[in-house]
């Protein structure tokens, strides 16, 4: 009998990469999604005598992640002691002032994988595992941003905000003795995103100086340490009691 089932998306990069491989142990059996697939996760889950499942797909794509939702809803095995859905794939840009947010394409591509594509896969979870004797958790990563306007980023404000408030409709309706979920900011992360921010046109985004300090003054934290205390968090039994929350909040 396999002990925990954990489904991650955004898995290649960054806190992703690290929730991964802590995920990756005896007894669980870990499917990810992401646009690649991770040769070194393959060989560290071969180490740790875990069951790893692979699934490249392009969350933004909804037809891509509507099918992939299905298939692994389908498949999942009936008889573990834990469900765990972890929504962290997520992006940044497009990066500009609200009246230059003109690219519908890239505006519809951020809302497909930061919102959009969290729906469908929760939405394939909690229909596979309504009526499992099993704790089942949903921990969607969301952002201070979602929280606190930040000049130049209405798309990801924006996309966060949804997210936190999908984050209460789920739980208002799964009830005490459903799935129960959680909207997590993680705080400031040392990844390939805060990368991306760190290039962005200052005239885009005003707090560009903020962030650079944040990096150049070491105030990013390491997504290993940042991974080890989500997953901490994932473990508690009171998960799910405060459905908006802050890993900042557990120091």
């Amino acid at each position: 009998m396999t002990d925990t089932i954990a489904i991650l998306t955004g898995a290649s990069r960054g806190i992703g990469a690290a929730l991964a491989r802590g995920l990756a142990r005896p007894g669980t059996r870990l499917i990810t999604l992401a646009r690649r697939a991770d040769p070194e996760l393959a060989a560290h889950a071969r180490a740790q005598g875990a069951e790893l499942e692979q699934v490249q797909v392009d969350l933004a794509d909804l037809g891509a992640a509507a099918q992939a939702a299905e298939r692994i809803a389908a498949s999942l095995p009936r008889d573990a002691g834990r469900y765990l859905l972890i929504n962290n794939a997520g992006t940044v840009q497009p990066v500009a002032a609200a009246a230059k947010l003109v690219d519908g394409p890239a505006i519809a591509a951020a809302f497909n994988l930061n919102i959009s594509a969290v729906m469908l896969l929760t939405a394939r979870f909690v229909a596979a595992v309504h009526d499992l004797q099993a704790d089942r958790r949903v921990l969607n990563i969301s952002s201070g941003a979602g929280r606190n306007p930040n000049a130049g980023w209405g798309v990801y404000c924006a996309t966060k905000a949804a997210l936190d408030m999908y984050t209460r409709v789920l739980k208002q309706e799964q009830g005490s003795g459903g799935v129960r979920a959680v909207a997590l900011a993680p705080g400031i992360v040392d990844t390939d995103m805060q990368q991306a921010i760190r290039a962005s046109d200052p005239a885009s985004f005003p707090a560009l100086a903020k962030f650079q300090e944040f990096h150049a003054t070491g105030k990013l934290a390491a997504p290993a340490a940042v991974a080890a205390r989500i997953l901490a968090y994932l473990d508690r039994d009171d998960f799910g009691t405060t459905e908006i929350d802050d890993i900042r909040n557990y120091d």
